[in-house]
């Protein structure tokens, strides 16, 4: 089953594309979806929904994974990540694609067995489950492959 991860940002979203069969994952593809900065929100929205539809077609998967906002203090930043969401969540849903939403603390939970793991301590745990040389980066792109393999692993327990 090929999975795609998503961490909804802004400006720069980041994504994964994992393959997972018998219990196995391996990496497919992963990087950052990044909008003009200076354009109006609208069309960084269009940017967005148009860089999601070609790697959902590039990459072919059959579910997908999404990362749950959480904000406590930046309302402003809340909102504009919000409205990024949405779109991402429609270009996904357009696809035909059921979607899995988890929180940070449960991606964490499900990647180190720790909710209050930190970005390093992610990352590390992506490259050791992926089998990478390297820990993937930026954190937006590691995050995403986080929630794509958080995704598999609640598959794997249902």
């Amino acid at each position: 089953m090929r999975i795609i991860g998503i961490d909804p940002g802004s400006g720069t979203i980041g994504f994964g594309v994992i393959e997972a069969s018998g219990g196995r994952t391996t990496l497919v593809d992963a990087g950052v979806i990044k909008t003009k900065i200076g354009n109006e929100p609208g069309e960084r929205l269009v940017e967005l929904y148009e860089g999601m539809k070609e790697i959902i077609k590039l990459a072919k998967p059959d579910q997908a994974s999404v990362e749950k906002l959480f904000f406590a203090q930046n309302v402003t930043t809340a909102m504009a990540v919000s409205q990024s969401r949405g779109v991402i969540m429609l270009a996904l849903a357009e696809a035909g694609l059921p979607i899995g939403e988890y929180t940070p603390l449960r991606i964490k939970m499900s990647m180190t067995g720790y909710g209050r793991a930190s970005k390093a301590q992610i990352q590390e745990m992506v490259r050791v489950q992926l089998s990478l040389k390297t820990k993937p980066k930026p954190d937006d792109c590691a995050d995403a492959l986080a929630a794509a393999l958080t995704h598999a692993h609640a598959i794997r327990v249902q």
